[in-house]
């Protein structure tokens, strides 16, 4: 068993396919990378996977679940750290994380003690009290990955998850990524720095205009091709 099969996925707006005909599989504990530029069904395709979009045509799985059908037990696996920060303002980094323990259910004993440890884990302990709107960038990004495991998800999707963050702190959150990926757990990650896809995931797919265009294992394409990721990416997508 996968922990993601999207198969001939279909997504239209107004009569037009953004997403069409995408299938992929992840294997349970993969680093897998989708790759695409903006407007290229990645977001679209999340949406999809976590229930935030409704889809026309294929099925989707997470660790056996089917999104429509078994909503709950597909959604339960699955923490989501989105592109756009979605978290009221006046809400503190604790409130977050605690109250949404309690959406899967975490007894409040429970929730609290993983909220510490999560908080700890990513130096927002001393800024637990703060309201999200007054933290700086970075810790707004580490919030938001935490409360994606607050629930201790088997596939975490990371959307652009260090945009806007700096050099030193985007080193620091590839090396929990990292961690988090030995831990067990299965990560599919968006993001347009390429080298952050290339030292990060083991298998890369690429999607334009709503198709797969490449679908990879990381090393064998580096190799294979004898490019970078950068212009193999490039050339894909100003040709495909």
């Amino acid at each position: 068993m996968s922990a993601l099969s999207v198969k001939n996925l279909h997504k239209r707006y107004n009569g037009s396919d953004v997403v069409d005909g995408v299938s992929f599989e992840i294997e349970k504990g993969e680093f897998f990378g989708f790759l695409g530029p903006n407007g290229a069904g990645k977001t679209t395709t999340i949406g999809c996977i976590t229930g935030l979009n409704a889809f026309q045509e294929g099925s989707i799985t997470v660790f056996g679940y089917d999104v429509v059908g078994d909503y709950r037990q597909a959604r339960a696996q699955v923490g989501l750290s989105p592109q756009e920060f979605n978290i009221d303002i006046f809400r503190s980094a604790w409130e977050v994380l605690v109250y949404n323990a309690g959406y899967f259910g975490i007894p409040s004993k429970e929730a609290k003690k993983r909220a510490q440890e999560l908080l700890v884990r990513f130096g927002l302990w001393e800024h637990r009290s703060k309201a999200f709107g007054q933290l700086s960038g970075g810790m707004k990004r580490r919030v938001v990955l935490a409360r994606a495991l607050i629930h201790k998800p088997k596939l975490l999707i990371l959307d652009e998850p260090t945009a806007g963050v700096d050099v030193e702190l985007r080193l620091s959150l590839w090396q929990e990524l990292k961690s988090i990926q030995k831990e067990g757990t299965t990560i599919l990650l968006t993001t347009h720095y390429l080298e952050e896809a290339e030292r990060l995931c083991e298998r890369i797919a690429i999607i334009h205009k709503g198709k797969i265009l490449l679908n990879e294992k990381t090393q064998k394409l580096l190799k294979e091709s004898g490019k970078k990721l950068e212009d193999i990416f490039l050339n894909l997508t100003t040709t495909g």
